[in-house]
């Protein structure tokens, strides 16, 4: 009886200091958190002096104006989450991507009939620069990525596959699973692919080939040459780095 005494003494004992250390732990913790908030609000405050002397260089840099981004990401703050406030007011940051939308939806819409809504990235911002004039700010293809992820709100018209190094721009609302993805892939270096290339180079079943190109091709992404020597050819627009060849495929396309 004597040593349960001291047994259950001893568990009594460890359970209290278990809530010490417990208690301890909490107002550790609460501390640093404090600590890092404090930090945080510090590096904020510095970051709003920043921009205020360096403005001119975010307006009118691109590469700065990606890299201040990147500094305001690793502290939580987005320039571009609304059209108002600090950011918006000092910087107009929120405005210009905003506008930069406006535009990116102007081109895609321009061009749909001719890429189903597909288009890459260095060919929207060729076109997008084109559209602003010789005397308009000048954009990068990251001002670009931020406006389109943007775009996001109008649903799920505007999105971006990747291609490589690149992206390729959707602006219709297809719902593009990974087999469409592959098969884009694949008829990148080209522009255009085949049954035969996809079963050669995806060992797909033909059942499988037949479904995602007869997808491709019903919502307007791709174009079906029926004339090609090969056999029928599968083209995308949106990779057709020459208006020669779309003329060409304009001509043979029934």
């Amino acid at each position: 009886m004597r040593r349960r005494g001291v047994g259950a003494g001893a568990i009594a004992k460890r359970k209290l200091e278990e809530a010490k250390y417990k208690e301890r732990g909490t107002v550790l913790a609460a501390d640093q958190l404090a600590q890092m908030s404090k930090q945080l609000e510090t590096f904020r405050g510095h970051l709003e002096q920043f921009a205020s002397k360096r403005k001119q260089d975010i307006r009118k840099n691109p590469q700065f104006r990606m890299q201040f981004q990147n500094m305001c990401a690793t502290i939580g703050v987005d320039p571009l989450a609304s059209g108002k406030g600090f950011w918006s007011e000092m910087l107009g940051v929120g405005d210009f991507y905003y506008e930069l939308g406006v535009q990116i939806v102007e081109v895609c819409l321009a061009l749909r009939h001719r890429n189903g809504g597909l288009m890459m990235l260095e060919e929207l911002h060729k076109r997008v620069l084109k559209s602003r004039g010789k005397l308009a700010q000048d954009v990068s293809q990251d001002d670009l990525i931020r406006a389109i992820k943007k775009l996001k709100v109008l649903g799920n018209g505007f999105s971006m596959i990747q291609m490589g190094g690149s992206y390729l721009v959707q602006s219709v609302p297809a719902e593009l699973n990974m087999d469409h993805t592959t098969v884009l892939q694949l008829a990148e270096a080209n522009g255009y692919t085949s049954a035969a290339e996809v079963k050669a180079a995806l060992k797909w079943e033909p059942e499988r080939i037949d479904h995602v190109l007869t997808y491709l091709l019903r919502e307007g992404l791709a174009w079906l040459d029926m004339q090609a020597t090969d056999g029928p050819q599968y083209w995308f627009p949106a990779l057709c780095s020459k208006d020669a060849a779309l003329d060409e495929l304009n001509e043979t396309s029934p």
